[in-house]
């Protein structure tokens, strides 16, 4: 047999190799993360639930997912350790890292309103009542505004 057959088969386990080496490294790290954790850390679990260490035991784990409620979860099932300020970032909402004075509106209206104070023509325009009627009197002569009522049309 010549080197160039078995160049392939040199290439596969070279690859199977490196990443069964990756993979272990990987392991490591995880495993080394875990026996690094105490109680009162916050961490997240692999099905992306944040919670804070209570006791740690050989196997297993007892975390405070809210106030007073606890669970036991399997070492082996803490995704991530994190930092103080970052689980309090996004559990509490604590935002210490943003300086800037920007404000974002939680809707669309900044967008339509008028910079300079004056009126659009949007604003002057009469809204629509879309409220339902309580009086049937009242919606019969809503109705009947255009001489049809509700559903009629002038096809034939």
């Amino acid at each position: 047999m010549s080197i160039v057959t078995l160049l392939p088969f040199i290439v596969l386990i070279g690859a199977m190799f490196l990443m069964t080496r990756s993979a272990k490294k990987k392991q490591q790290a995880a495993a080394q993360m875990r026996d690094e954790m105490q109680p009162g850390t916050g961490v997240r679990t692999i099905g992306g639930m944040y919670a804070t260490v209570k006791e740690i035991g050989d196997e297993t784990v007892l975390l405070e997912v809210a106030p007073g409620v606890h669970a036991v979860y399997a070492k082996n099932a803490i995704g991530a350790v994190l930092q103080d300020s970052e689980y309090n970032r996004i559990v509490h909402g604590d935002d210490e890292e943003s300086d800037s004075d920007t404000v974002v509106p939680d809707d669309a209206s900044s967008l339509t309103e008028a910079t300079d104070g004056t009126e659009t023509a949007e604003d002057a325009e009469p809204k629509a009542d879309l409220t339902k009627k309580s009086d049937p009197a009242e919606a019969a002569a809503e109705g009947q505004k255009d001489g049809k009522t509700d559903g009629e049309t002038d096809a034939k």
